[in-house]
């Protein structure tokens, strides 16, 4: 008996070392890169002639602290969220879906053409849910082809929904300019939704409640992609598709699925600005919100707990950003600099750990 609870006291310190070094280091691949990014944009700054601490300083007090900066920040969210959910079911399939820019655009223009159209014809709240039904359905249906393309041909879906956010982008401007064109203003644009028709605001602030709908569609994909048996074959599918096809799994239906959904949540994510902010889509309009989620999707390890919370820091440093660069004289695309560094720091961090990991295996 004492030699099996002398055995016990052995194994029990290794397993304890084992689960702390595996507590410590999804928080050490994830923050050091980001305090080593802000490190490096700092001395960018410093190159320039701007004192970092000012800059930074102003990002949080604009983006966190200031009522009506932090009301923006919230606001800002509720796109960003939908997004980072469409790209957490893609990357977890194994499936690099980088057109969410051109389906988020074009899920845009299809609310903002139909939103005005049927304001004062149907009820509000119907207004508004066909409006993002059918920004969901445009983004979707744009992401056809990459998938078919995937799934039958095995073409990189890569280059391939680079080609088609290119393309949605191009044509989405030109339908604003040539087809939806609002004749009563000087401004190529589309009809403008009235302010009281859109999505109502949350506690009788300027937040809108689109924050509450892309909040639902983070928790619902990750308890998916968590709890479920469709989440687990997308997540083997993902992490080894031979093993799946070998498994029985229909890999070529779910790789469509899986774009159709990534897609809609896109085209959702543009609606959703469209009828809860803006009220029309302007002619070249292109936030590139999907190329700033990406990297906060990674870094968030694809949980979508996680991903809120930088989701929440992205929405900061943007609104916090645009502040600061009209106080300090920074151009205001120095955010997608300093997003584009905390990809490389993460990157790095990730070939670190996996050869960490390689070696202890050893």
């Amino acid at each position: 008996m004492s030699s099996v609870d002398t055995g016990v006291s052995r194994v029990s310190p290794v397993k304890a070392n084992l689960t702390l070094m595996d507590m410590c280091r999804p928080l050490l691949t994830t923050f050091v890169p980001l305090l080593v990014a802000l490190l490096i944009a700092s001395l960018i700054l410093l190159a320039v002639g701007v004192d970092p601490l000012a800059y930074y300083s102003y990002v949080v007090e604009r983006g966190l602290f200031s009522p009506s900066g932090l009301q923006q920040t919230l606001t800002r969210m509720a796109p960003l969220l939908l997004l980072a959910a469409g790209l957490i079911i893609a990357f977890r399939a194994g499936i690099w879906n980088l057109g969410v820019d051109g389906q988020f655009l074009l899920g845009a223009l299809a609310a903002a053409v139909l939103a005005p159209a049927l304001h004062g014809v149907l009820p509000g709240w119907m207004v508004l849910t066909l409006s993002i039904m059918l920004g969901a359905l445009t983004g979707a249906l744009w992401s056809l082809l990459p998938a078919y393309l995937r799934a039958y041909q095995q073409v990189n879906e890569i280059v391939t929904t680079l080609m088609m956010t290119f393309l949605g982008l191009s044509l989405g401007n030109a339908l604003v300019k040539l087809v939806f064109l609002d004749p009563a203003t000087t401004v190529p644009q589309t009809a403008t939704l009235p302010v009281d028709a859109r999505l109502p605001r949350l506690f009788e602030t300027t937040v809108s409640s689109g924050v509450l709908i892309g909040l639902v569609a983070v928790v619902v994909v990750h308890l998916v992609m968590q709890r479920t048996a469709f989440g687990l074959r997308l997540r083997v599918v993902g992490s080894n598709a031979a093993a799946a096809r070998h498994a029985g799994l229909p890999t070529r239906r779910l790789t469509m699925i899986v774009f159709a959904l990534s897609a809609a949540l896109a085209g959702m994510a543009g609606a959703v600005d469209i009828v809860g902010v803006h009220g029309n889509l302007r002619a070249d309009w292109n936030p590139a919100f999907g190329l700033l989620v990406i990297p906060m999707v990674f870094l968030a390890r694809l949980n979508g707990f996680a991903a809120i919370v930088f989701v929440l820091l992205l929405s900061i440093l943007s609104i916090g950003g645009e502040s600061a660069a009209r106080r300090l004289g920074v151009p205001s695309s120095f955010t997608l600099v300093l997003v584009a560094i905390v990809l490389l720091t993460l990157a790095v961090a990730e070939h670190i750990d996996q050869r960490w990991r390689r070696q202890r295996l050893s």
